[in-house]
């Protein structure tokens, strides 16, 4: 099926041509190098424009350490502060009612949250079981105050999980207490309720592509609890997320994963009220940048209000603005577009994945998650399958398609919830055998869980992708693969998950 074979499955596919010109003037050097991408999940791509808007700022202007008065230091603050306004322009936030505090990316964006959330054992974690582990870090932080983390499960074969599962692990309780014991009486605001806990979940698994109910936002508060949103896999793929109808009290993001440039900042997008509850409780630690004052003399500080009291050390002051610009990037070439483009790659791929077979008729593929688009993103997880009827070691595949320039991802994604979920591990099992003896390394715990590889194989769609690229990804499939029996016999060593 050549590249013509996407206009009749997808038509509206013809709609994005304008972003083939793209792909040729701003992301020329893909082609230049005969270099296939296919891991937008990982990481977007940077345009020629976006580095050369870059590097007009740094000749053009003197940039010094925000937090003083000089004009090096003014200078650096206004572009950080139109930043931070243009953050809140792209998600449609409230300026009274959000504000964007900057973080190394959206790890660090939800260890800001983790470590000052006031768990307790009445206010406990409620996360679904696809999470990246970023988020499923949080339970340690609920652990140490001793407070009960819940795991909505997923279910195969589609990878999502259940409205219903989600309704019954967020019990409601109508209670008229104080957000937090320590309050004085001063800021109770005449009997503001307390919260049940935390519930955190990504907006797009970073696994399946599976695309989770942003309804389920509002269906949480309502039970009385905070929502954490994790938006780093669900922003590049162009859609958008309106904060002015959907209001979680923190979400998420990575910026180099939308736009390719910068690395090293993300956010921690809060709502005021919610930030005002997590200084309440008090952070564990302060720093310079985050504290209105601080005494050694004397055991004193006092936090910055606000965010201030949560962006710890020295800003990325000459990356940040670089964030402005990617969204600019991203408004220039046109969202939906963007969103187009990817969904017809998308469903374009996996009809080709699933129809790829050996030459006896065996399929040379099983997908995890949907095999459609339909609330799906532009990421699609799956493994290869040799003519024995084994699944292809994801190290081999690794190695194989580097050697055809083609970028990829192996693993598990840093994702268990929905890798055990993928391959039906017992996870009941799996806890008693864990703490029995605990395994020394990757393989032997790959081993444990008998999994048949070490994860799956991910492809994902962006703003800079083509049908030529999903052409070259076939072709190299059917040319390496096809009837072929393969062996896991001298492959490397598994580094991490």
């Amino acid at each position: 099926m050549a590249t013509s074979g996407i206009h009749s499955s997808y038509p509206e596919y013809a709609g994005t041509s304008s972003l083939d010109t793209i792909r040729e003037t701003e992301y020329g050097h893909l082609d230049a190098h005969d270099h296939v991408y296919l891991d937008y999940t990982g990481s977007g791509l940077a345009s020629q424009w976006q580095y050369q808007q870059h590097s007009s700022r740094l000749q053009g202007g003197v940039f010094g350490n925000p937090h003083s008065a000089s004009p090096a230091s003014e200078a650096a603050t206004v572009l950080v502060d139109e930043t931070r306004r243009r953050v809140l322009r792209h998600l449609n936030a409230s300026p009274a009612e959000y504000t964007v505090i900057f973080t190394q990316n959206a790890t660090a964006a939800a260890r800001l949250v983790g470590e000052a959330y006031p768990f307790s054992r009445r206010a406990r974690l409620v996360l679904t079981a696809d999470n990246h582990n970023s988020i499923n870090g949080l339970r340690e932080f609920a652990r140490a105050r001793h407070a009960r983390t819940t795991y909505v499960p997923v279910r195969a074969p589609e990878l999502r999980v259940d409205g219903a599962d989600v309704v019954a692990s967020l019990p409601k309780r109508a209670r008229l207490r104080d957000f937090f014991c320590g309050l004085s009486p001063s800021s109770r605001k005449g009997g503001q309720k307390e919260s049940n806990g935390l519930f955190a979940y990504p907006a797009q698994s970073n696994f399946s592509g599976v695309r989770h109910p942003l309804s389920w936002v509002g269906l949480a508060q309502e039970r009385g609890y905070d929502v954490l949103l994790d938006a780093a896999a669900y922003l590049p793929t162009g859609t958008g997320l309106d904060l002015s109808i959907i209001k979680p009290e923190f979400v998420t993001v990575s910026w180099y994963k939308v736009f390719g440039y910068p690395t090293g900042v993300g956010c921690l997008i809060a709502r005021r009220d919610a930030l005002e509850r997590l200084s309440a409780a008090g952070r564990p630690w302060f720093s310079g940048g985050t504290v209105h004052a601080a005494a050694v003399g004397a055991d004193f500080h006092k936090m910055a209000p606000g965010g201030d009291g949560f962006e710890d050390g020295t800003l990325n002051f000459l990356a940040i603005p670089d964030v402005a610009t990617g969204l600019d990037w991203i408004a220039k070439v046109g969202p939906s577009l963007i969103e187009t483009r990817v969904k017809c790659l998308t469903g374009w791929f996996l009809e080709r994945l699933l129809a790829l077979r050996h030459s006896d008729g065996f399929p040379m593929a099983v997908v995890y998650g949907p095999t459609d688009s339909k609330s799906r993103g532009g990421t699609v997880s799956f493994n290869l399958v040799d003519a024995g009827g084994k699944v292809v070691d994801e190290r081999l595949v690794a190695l194989e398609s580097a050697a055809a320039m083609i970028s990829l991802r192996t693993g598990c994604f840093c994702n268990p919830g929905v890798g055990e979920a993928a391959f039906g591990l017992d996870t009941s099992i799996l806890k008693r055998r864990f703490e029995k003896q605990p395994p020394v390394s990757l393989d032997r715990y790959l081993d444990a869980l008998g999994m048949p590889s070490g994860g799956a194989i991910r492809v994902s769609f962006g703003i800079a992708s083509t049908a030529k690229d999903v052409d070259r990804f076939f072709g190299f499939v059917e040319k390496t693969y096809k009837d072929r029996i393969t062996t896991s016999v001298g492959l490397p060593p598994r580094g991490h998950c």
